[in-house]
């Protein structure tokens, strides 16, 4: 091939790349425009009622220095307008005043509030999913309720939040329920990166395809909102199947759609809440020691991901400016702006964010390769003060086939 050659080529194969770019994002939005307006929404009316047979539900709050947070949490809890709930807060060996708030607040609400103390971490264990399963084991020692709710020390529930979770939960006859959670955003940086993540992750798992059993890799699970029947937990073995996984609550969900029991996902801005992390940096401190784990530790899967954000995020933007992928760069921009207006609606995260798109992917990309540098470079995950090695969590995580 001659030189002058060259030129042609290369336009005509960017061209292409960009207009397989603009089509996937058209039907991805497209996708979710038809979608997600299925999903229910708890907040209407059909919603606020007592759900049948009011079943017991035990919450579970894992928590270590959550000194900042854990009160507001548990007292929010202690304030749900549902009588049949009993709430278990594990505290996990931590260092300041975490555990002594949880004993204070257990005295303001005694037979509703259970505090159990961790002193020792058991080998082949993380903590977060030590203290899961201690919950839940205790959860059955107590009351053996029907339901099962995991959740986080730093989450704010709004007072109907579970009563009209699990309206929907026994409508539905659902083992695992996510209420999707509000995310709070206090400063702009923090929206630019939440704005990303709620758009890419339509390419991830369809939330109106959760319910389909059929569609094995549409599973959705939160840590801030993992609800579970207590008979459900039980047939996947419980967290004591996923010792090592950091990314636990992912994996559960993926678990509970293997074992083709009812998944179902729910919206219903504000009803749970939470602050992730202070500004996009404190964002990015928080994915160091869990986004390299969601490829199992698989540095090649790591760098594909990087591209695909490189290609389909990054590249349009400078895409706009060169005649040869001008149109189909602009109908991509278009597309991502209508993604973000799509689910903005139900998540309250501004359209505006998208004009920030291309720069959070970037920034994206940079969490994953220093959480892959920073992991391997250490030789493990240090998660709450707890060192775990790489070793240990390649060897004792859930597989990637299994989900």
């Amino acid at each position: 091939m001659t030189v002058a050659l060259l030129g042609p080529v290369f336009d005509s194969a960017i061209r292409f790349i960009a207009w397989i770019v603009a089509l996937g994002w058209i039907w991805k939005t497209a996708a979710a425009a038809r979608g997600l307006p299925k999903v229910p929404d708890l907040l209407l009316p059909a919603y606020d009622r007592m759900p049948e047979g009011r079943p017991w539900l035990t919450v579970i709050v894992p928590a270590r220095d959550e000194g900042a947070n854990i009160h507001a949490c548990l007292q929010s809890l202690m304030e749900q307008d549902y009588p049949n709930i009993h709430v278990i807060a594990v505290n996990d060996r931590s260092k300041d005043l975490t555990g002594i708030l949880m004993d204070q607040t257990a005295i303001l609400y005694p037979g509703r509030l259970t505090v159990l103390h961790v002193t020792d971490l058991p080998e082949g264990w993380l903590g977060k999913t030590h203290a899961l399963a201690l919950g839940a084991r205790e959860a059955a020692v107590l009351l053996q309720p029907e339901f099962l709710l995991f959740t986080d020390a730093d989450v704010m529930f709004r007072p109907d939040a579970l009563r009209r979770t699990l309206v929907h939960a026994v409508e539905t006859q659902a083992d695992h329920i996510v209420t999707m959670p509000t995310l709070v955003i206090l400063r702009w940086d923090e929206g630019l990166l939440m704005g990303f993540f709620q758009t890419f992750a339509l390419w991830v798992a369809r939330p109106w395809k959760v319910a389909d059993p059929r569609a094995i890799r549409d599973a959705v699970g939160v840590g801030a909102f993992n609800m579970m029947r207590r008979s459900a937990y039980l047939q996947i073995g419980g967290f004591e199947a996923q010792k090592m996984d950091i990314l636990e609550d992912l994996t559960l969900a993926r678990r509970v759609k293997k074992a083709g029991l009812r998944q179902r996902v729910a919206f219903g801005l504000g009803l749970v809440e939470v602050h992730w992390a202070p500004g996009a940096w404190g964002l990015i401190g928080v994915m160091t020691k869990n986004v390299f784990s969601g490829f199992r530790f698989h540095i090649s899967l790591l760098l594909m991901a990087c591209g695909w954000l490189a290609v389909f995020a990054v590249a349009p933007a400078f895409e706009v400016f060169y005649e040869p992928t001008r149109l189909p760069a602009w109908i991509t921009v278009a597309a991502v702006v209508w993604g973000y207006w799509i689910y903005g609606k139900r998540s309250g995260i501004p359209t505006w964010t998208a004009a920030f798109f291309p720069v959070a992917a970037a920034m994206f990309i940079f969490a994953l390769l220093r959480s892959m540098a920073i992991t391997l470079w250490q030789g493990g995950v240090r998660w709450r003060g707890t060192f775990y090695s790489l070793k240990d969590l390649r060897q004792r995580s859930t597989p990637l086939n299994e989900k």
